[in-house]
């Protein structure tokens, strides 16, 4: 089920929870293709306070429920992937190191624009 981003907005402080029903972490933003303007990951807040850091999870054929998003990645995957500070945005260089991680196909725009754009 794809859904717009502006929906996914909403759901922002909801789990983020993984095939199993495991939570991740919570949703803190979405990032989407710039080529499609399509919801392509997001990042979700995890860790201990004082140690929380943002991953960023897949949302190809991610569902909502009514309390939660349900992502397609196990959590173990997840918990893996490259990490960005609470504050901090996704750089443009790590951008081919999400995808590979996920084992997703990169390509950056035809000008060499980036690929991810966070809403």
């Amino acid at each position: 089920m794809m859904f717009p981003a502006e929906n996914l907005r909403d759901w922002r402080g909801h789990d983020v929870i993984d095939p199993a029903g495991k939570k991740i972490g919570s949703l803190e933003a979405v990032y989407v293709d710039t080529a499609t303007d399509d919801p392509a990951f997001a990042t979700v807040q995890t860790g201990l306070p004082g140690r929380r850091r943002l991953l960023l999870v897949p949302l190809a054929d991610a569902t909502v429920g009514p309390d939660h998003v349900r992502v397609t990645c196990s959590k173990n995957l997840a918990r893996k992937a490259p990490a960005i500070e609470l504050d901090g945005e996704l750089a443009a260089a790590a951008e081919p190191a999400v995808y590979a991680h996920y084992e997703v196909p990169y390509t950056v725009g035809a000008a060499g624009e980036r690929r991810l754009a966070r809403r």
